[in-house]
């Protein structure tokens, strides 16, 4: 068998009632040279099993079991065991179209890229809408700014030369269970390197399937791991030079704090004053019911956030974010 040019990394825990959908979509492939890596980040359910299971069917396929240590941890297990030019990443949870990697591979040999974007679908049970990912410019530093605007964080729609991560000393933090693929996103496009795009969809990001997922919770723990991501992320930028990105950083957190309702009417008040400049950054509603928390009525717009999701819920389903 070839050498494989790319590595599809897959990190596995409690996925037995969807992962054979996400690897057979990963296997229907019509680019020739890649492998699956599935890390099964010791699940307790059969999902072990059926990685085995496929790596006895399909010498594509490579499986790790290991404690486990969380999605941060099997991420990085999976690419210090990739040996393809390329990597990417995919959920579980999710699919992808047959034709993904050859386009992606091509588009990023054809003009010598480091990191290629592309499109990606949301799939809400039988509603699906396109996600546009196109970077107002393909600088490095334009796409990291637009990480915090527009643009979705996740490796998933992002083939990423292998190299990158040994060239500029980049790995996922096994500490951080949450946004570990923006802080390593961001990671990478703190250097010079060189961005491509393509504007199309082959991935689809699955809302409803794990009602299990971390970023569906609204736990207090959900909102510690939340805030410990995002304030390692905000480390990794200067405090001149990316004052907005930092400041939306911290309404972020305002939100998360006012969903998990982890503080406190007045300490919540009192922790994020001064973030208004920054919660007005944030989409729509986000905005609306943080800045209405933190300068009208704590409690009324707390209960008019678990409405909003209330209402997601049952027209749209569960939602990641």
């Amino acid at each position: 068998m070839q050498q494989p040019e790319v590595s599809v990394i897959v990190p596995v825990y409690n996925a037995e009632k969807y992962l054979r959908k996400c690897v057979d979509s990963l296997l229907a492939q019509t680019f020739r040279y890649f492998e699956v890596i599935l890390v099964d980040d010791g699940s307790p359910d059969r999902s072990g099993a059926i990685c085995d299971e496929y790596a006895e069917k399909d010498p594509r396929v490579r499986v790790f079991h290991k404690e486990n240590g969380g999605v941060s941890s099997a991420r990085q297990c999976g690419l210090d065991h990739a040996r393809g030019e390329y990597t990417i990443h995919a959920d579980p949870d999710d699919w992808v179209e047959p034709n993904m990697l050859e386009e992606l591979y091509a588009k990023a040999k054809a003009e010598d890229a480091d990191m290629v974007i592309c499109d990606y679908y949301v799939e809400f049970g039988k509603k699906t809408e396109l996600k546009r990912q196109q970077p107002s410019a393909l600088d490095s530093e334009t796409v990291l700014r637009e990480m915090f605007q527009r643009l979705h964080g996740s490796l998933c729609n992002k083939l990423v030369k292998r190299a990158c991560y040994k060239d500029f000393q980049i790995s996922f933090p096994p500490e951080i269970h949450y946004s570990e693929d923006l802080y390593v996103v961001v990671s990478l496009l703190l250097h010079p390197i060189k961005v491509a795009y393509i504007p199309r969809a082959f991935y689809h990001y699955n809302q409803t399937a794990n009602p299990n997922s971390i970023s569906r919770s609204a736990g207090k723990r959900t909102y510690e791991w939340f805030v410990a991501a995002n304030e390692r992320i905000s480390s990794l930028l200067d405090e001149k030079r990316f004052a907005t990105e930092k400041e939306k950083i911290r309404a972020s957190i305002a939100f998360m704090a006012l969903r998990t309702n982890y503080y406190p009417p007045s300490e919540f008040k009192h922790l994020f004053r001064g973030a208004e400049k920054g919660v007005q950054s944030l989409s729509g509603w986000k905005r609306l019911v943080t800045s209405g928390a933190l300068h009208v009525n704590y409690n009324l717009f707390r209960r008019i956030l678990q409405l909003l999701y209330l209402l997601r819920t049952l027209f749209l389903g569960v939602g990641k974010a």
